[in-house]
């Protein structure tokens, strides 16, 4: 990925850091720090500050509260992800919902997502997923609530 981000946005991206909300919290301190792979929190990419980047997998993960359900928000997040997806980027989305009812299966699709890529027939440097079978996979975090 190349180096294209507004510098403008670091800052804000380092408060939004310090200020995750409880499911971010949650996620990152449960499960996503654990994973072999190098993940970023609050992540400028371009002019957008991502949840959670991987991005030797080449994937973000976004965890939606209220707002991204609403017809501004639900815009934003089109035209984000259209953004990203230029760039080869795969946007993972998960409710808060989710992550407070359904723990165990956002992380076990995080994983499926990140740790089993393989090269898209489409694009050469873009990754796609074939999840795993049910159980396989799980390391850190398999028993978490």
């Amino acid at each position: 990925m190349s180096k294209e981000y507004n510098k403008r946005l670091v800052k804000y991206s380092q408060e939004l850091r310090k200020n995750m909300t409880k499911e971010e919290q949650r996620l990152w301190y449960n499960y996503l720090r654990f994973l072999p792979v190098g993940i970023n929190r609050q992540k400028v990419i371009g002019n957008y500050i991502v949840d959670f980047y991987c991005a030797s997998a080449k994937i973000v993960i976004e965890i939606d509260g209220s707002q991204h359900y609403e017809e501004t928000g639900i815009a934003k997040d089109i035209a984000r992800d259209e953004y990203l997806g230029k760039k080869g980027i795969k946007v993972l989305r998960y409710s808060n919902r989710d992550i407070n009812t359904k723990f165990n299966v956002v992380c076990q699709d995080i994983y499926n997502h990140i740790m089993t890529p393989h090269p898209s027939p489409q694009s050469g440097n873009r990754y796609e997923v074939t999840p795993s079978p049910q159980g396989e996979g799980k390391k850190q975090g398999e028993n978490m609530q």
